[in-house]
């Protein structure tokens, strides 16, 4: 039951994520997620199969942890009226969206801290603030296809085209790599700022 729980927390952070973008694109000037339906919460319209349910389900279980990504929502930059900082502020939507999710259940949690004296609903609020800076860290990874990405290749210099080259070849592998060897990291990270947003380290 618990991982049911885990897997529908995360399914949904995945969503909001995505339909940021989407929204931010459409105050932009692109309407092309509106028109493609992918301007709703129904996580139906958004679902992957493998990195929404199969991927998560394998980590949460394996690992105590998980993480996962719903099909990206359709863009087309052509569109902004911010043709500079247009991709910029879409990449940055998403990520934002899962901060925000954590700072609000975070700050109830820290300055309510009676929650964690109700049966389950303290680990409720503690599982949805990690998961949602969980994919808020990991899609700030300057990887391809990751929203990270996206913000470094906005500030690369011309004449760098070899670097997003080569990162969108081998961007794949080099996330694999990072999931199976540098995971920790990232997981210390997402401690330090449950830490901060909550006052206490996350238990459970």
């Amino acid at each position: 039951m618990e991982y049911l729980f885990l897997i529908s927390i995360l399914i949904f952070s995945v969503v909001i994520h995505e339909v940021s973008h989407g929204t931010m694109a459409m105050y932009l000037g692109d309407s092309t997620a509106k028109y493609a339906g992918r301007l709703t919460l129904n996580p139906l319209k958004h679902l992957d199969p493998i990195g929404s349910i199969l991927v998560p389900a394998f980590l949460i279980i394996t690992t105590g942890m998980g993480f996962g990504w719903a099909k990206p929502v359709p863009i087309n930059p052509l569109n902004f009226r911010d043709q500079k900082w247009g991709k910029l502020k879409v990449s940055i939507a998403g990520p934002a969206s899962n901060l925000i999710i954590a700072l609000i259940f975070g700050l109830v949690l820290r300055f309510f801290p009676v929650i964690f004296t109700v049966s389950g609903l303290g680990l409720m609020f503690s599982y949805i603030i990690y998961i949602n800076i969980l994919l808020a860290v990991f899609n700030l990874v300057p990887i391809p296809p990751l929203d990270g990405s996206h913000i470094l290749f906005t500030f690369l210099p011309p004449g760098t085209e070899n670097i997003k080259i080569f990162l969108n070849q081998f961007g794949f592998f080099i996330l694999l790599f990072i999931i199976f060897f540098l995971f920790r990291w990232l997981s210390f990270i997402v401690n330090w700022i449950f830490l901060l947003i909550v006052g206490t380290p996350i238990t459970g």
